[in-house]
């Protein structure tokens, strides 16, 4: 009888959540938001409904960094 010693789980919220692979690679979340257009960049509710149409397990915040990697903006939904 086979018994099974550890398990490594990746649930797809970390998988669709990854940064960019040590290729370069994008990941998931970054390529659905790539030129997406915004009505109100102060609100871009057009992020969150991108995001949360993977259904993620994560906060309800969103932060939006510029190329240099400072933050543009934060949105949180309450």
């Amino acid at each position: 009888m086979a018994r099974l010693i550890s398990t490594s789980a990746w649930w797809p919220t970390t998988w669709n959540a990854s940064p960019r692979d040590p290729k370069g690679q994008i990941g998931t979340y970054e390529a659905a938001l790539m030129n997406t257009k915004m009505a109100i960049p102060e609100q871009p509710l057009e992020i969150l409904r991108t995001l949360h149409s993977f259904d993620p397990c994560l906060a309800c915040s969103t932060h939006v960094l510029g190329d240099d990697g400072s933050e543009l903006i934060s949105v949180q939904v309450r």
